[in-house]
């Protein structure tokens, strides 16, 4: 059997001479060492203290427990070194300078999936890599790029295994971390997405909030084979952005977390500059694609650090299927003159 490539090797591969590209492999490899720490907490559960004991919330309002800030301190300790010029975190309300004049900057989420911390549930780390010189001055512009920008991308999803997902535009890659050596070794060369799926991930506790588009799509999937899609569907629901797309991954999916009608949702609940970006460029580099339901997500030009946006992404059949409803309002109603409204959980 073939030795497993390590990520250090792969980096090294792909940077060759190119002075940029070695200064994001760099930056990958430190934000990769400081993931190996946060598995090992992860790994220790209430042995490491009270990790999911909640302090407060932090700059966009979640609640913000233990494991969050000893993640987000871990991930900022590790860079200290590296070419970053600026850090943007879920835990910091603004951009944090770390090395002034660095060529790169970076944004995370430094513990998605924390409300699963004390049910034994996946959580991980999400990272985005792009170019400082593309600000223009202000602190908050070098980390408000659209995703078309990225220069590398990642997740580390702390579960049975602890696995990286990666791209620097090249494909998806994954990576599981060898808990002897302590090196991450590549277990997956170009991840593919299927283009089609019977499975679909959405928290359907909030089916009268949506949209007409959404509903009217959710319905179908749950006709199955008697309704006009005729297939049976399987619904998943982890409430945890990494478990969600490493599932995707692994054998195709939808999800979904549009905009609703609560009050604060209405453009969704995930962060576009460190959790939709990247995940959308690992969902584009494996072949699936990533939308707002009007757009494509990377295409976004970001306003503020923890700005929110509906997301939906997975395998480009089912997509492409609910982003073709949006452009067609006339596709769907709300209401029929008969029924009134139609489906297994309209009123």
């Amino acid at each position: 059997m073939k030795k497993p490539d390590t990520l250090e090797h792969y980096l090294q591969e792909w940077a060759g001479k190119d002075e940029l590209r070695q200064l994001v492999a760099y930056t990958v490899a430190k934000v990769c060492a400081g993931t190996g720490e946060i598995a090992e907490l992860v790994a220790q559960g209430d042995i490491a203290g009270m990790l999911g004991q909640v302090h407060g919330d932090n700059a966009d309002g979640d609640a913000q427990k233990e494991l969050d800030i000893r993640a987000n301190d871990l991930l900022i300790e590790g860079l200290n070194d590296a070419p970053v010029a600026y850090i943007a975190s879920e835990e910091l309300e603004e951009a944090l300078e770390l090395n002034k004049g660095a060529p790169l900057s970076i944004a995370f989420d430094p513990l998605d999936g924390s409300s699963n911390i004390d049910t034994n549930v996946s959580v991980g780390t999400i990272f985005s890599i792009f170019e400082t010189g593309l600000g223009n001055g202000t602190t908050a512009s070098y980390v408000l790029q659209p995703g078309n920008k990225q220069l590398a991308a990642g997740y580390v999803i702390y579960g049975p295994q602890t696995a990286l997902v990666l791209t620097v535009g090249e494909g998806t890659h994954v990576f599981t971390l060898d808990p002897k050596s302590g090196e991450y070794l590549q277990t997956k060369e170009s991840a593919q997405i299927s283009l089609s799926t019977r499975e679909f991930a959405i928290n359907v506790s909030n089916f009268r909030h949506w949209d007409s588009h959404v509903r009217t799509y959710i319905d179908d999937c749950l006709d199955g084979k008697e309704g006009v899609r005729g297939e049976s569907f399987n619904m998943r629901w982890v409430a945890s952005l990494v478990a969600e797309c490493h599932r995707i991954l692994s054998r195709g999916g939808i999800f979904l977390y549009p905009g609703d009608q609560r009050k604060g949702y209405s453009e969704g609940r995930l962060r576009l500059v460190y959790e939709a970006n990247p995940i959308a460029w690992l969902v584009e580099q494996a072949g699936g694609e990533a939308s707002t339901g009007h757009m494509r997500i990377m295409d976004i030009q970001p306003t503020d650090i923890h700005q929110r946006t509906p997301f939906i992404f997975g395998s480009k059949e089912e997509v492409d299927r609910l982003a073709l409803s949006y452009e067609d309002d006339h596709a769907v109603n709300d209401t029929s003159p008969l029924f009134a409204t139609r489906g297994l959980f309209r009123a």
